[in-house]
């Protein structure tokens, strides 16, 4: 029964008692190695789709050597076209309730960011690069390092939105300011920043200050829905899965209301394949329970779609999803390194075991392309 799940690649179960299952699929694909510690976990597995996955993890039902390579077995042998039964068990629809009683109502969204980002400026700052971008980075001419890398991502959407010196940029959702810090020193744009967590919005503060750059950078603790006025370019990045389904056409008309026209909308965002777009609208995964409540991915088409609806026009995109992959491949090494600190924290090892395996479970979907980052260039008609 495994084997005929298994079309793709090889996987080896090491038993609770000793024994070992070893399961190989018709095509090539990767070969992965899960320890069960329960037997328990054979049913969490099954009846409990990726959240089921995700928390028999957290709770230690299993282990393996390599994580992400077991999430990217399973992405690349998930069924194209999801059997209803399995949308439709009691725990994945009870997931699916809990997440739509989560949306990104004003007061809402300040509760789904703060769940996320409130964690502690202290707690990223452990295992993010010292820019601190919670981002896909670019590795590319000849940027091998994280930093240097996010500084080449930053540098390519400043390239699709033309931003040049004197250019007035809004940037949705800034973190802890990394890319309105690098486009005023290395650009000279005059940047407003938005952001709705108060602890993003207390560091990048500090951040702009002790830059010098309290002139060219403006950080506002503001929804983009409350925005008004007109900037020669917006940027945002990777703030779209954080906003809804619901609020895509707000998202959209406020960003193209809030560029002049001609102007650019450079975007930076994680799409999920048009042919699963429908099957996962109609759930809620690991991440949108443990990880981003309120949260949801577009698909390419989706995404076309919404921009047009609001007047923008597609100039051209670029992929990086195997980028993204390699980032937090190197965020997951970071913060399994780091571990003894975030104990000390106070996060006990559950809590651990989640991230690790967000992380891990991330890497795995892009490199299945199952999903995919997107830098995208819009021009407001």
């Amino acid at each position: 029964m495994l084997d005929s799940r298994l079309r793709a690649g090889h996987l080896e179960i090491i038993l609770p008692n000793g024994r070992r299952l070893r399961l190989s699929g018709k095509n090539d694909g990767p070969s992965a190695v899960l320890k069960l510690n329960r037997w328990r976990g054979f049913r969490r597995f099954f009846g409990g789709g990726t959240v089921g996955f995700g928390e028999s993890y957290m709770d230690g039902d299993w282990d393996s050597p390599d994580l992400p390579k077991v999430i990217e077995l399973a992405a690349r042998n998930l069924p194209q076209r999801p059997m209803a039964f399995r949308t439709l068990s009691p725990w994945r629809l009870a997931d699916r309730v809990r997440h739509v009683f989560r949306p990104n109502t004003h007061a809402g969204s300040r509760e789904n960011i703060a769940a996320h980002y409130d964690l502690g400026n202290d707690f990223y700052a452990l295992w993010l690069d010292p820019s601190m971008t919670y981002s896909s980075a670019v590795f590319a001419e000849g940027a091998d390092d994280l930093e240097s890398a996010q500084a080449v991502k930053n540098q390519r959407l400043m390239d699709l939105a033309g931003v040049r010196a004197g250019d007035r940029v809004l940037e949705i959702g800034c973190g802890w300011g990394g890319f309105a810090l690098q486009a005023a020193r290395e650009r000279g744009a005059h940047v407003t920043a938005v952001t709705v967590s108060q602890a993003q919005f207390d560091e990048a503060r500090k951040r702009v200050a002790a830059a010098g750059l309290n002139e060219k950078v403006d950080i506002q603790l503001r929804d983009y829905r409350k925005l008004d006025g007109q900037w020669d370019h917006v940027v945002s990045v990777e703030m779209i899965e954080a906003v809804g389904e619901k609020y895509w056409p707000v998202y959209f008309d406020r960003v193209a209301a809030s560029i002049r026209p001609g102007g650019t909308f450079a975007l930076q965002a994680i799409v999920i394949e048009n042919e699963r777009f429908d099957a996962y609208r109609r759930s809620a995964d690991f991440i949108q329970k443990h990880i981003f409540p309120g949260g949801a991915l577009l698909s390419p088409n989706i995404l076309r779609e919404q921009a047009a609806a609001a007047g923008l026009s597609w100039h051209s995109a670029a992929g990086y999803g195997l980028d993204y992959a390699d980032t937090l491949a190197q965020w997951r090494d970071r913060f399994e390194s780091v571990a003894d600190r975030v104990a000390g924290m106070g996060f006990d090892e559950r809590f651990r075991r989640c991230w690790s395996f967000y992380l891990a479970y991330c890497e795995g979907g892009f490199r299945a392309g199952n999903i995919d980052a997107l830098q995208v260039a819009l021009v407001r008609q």
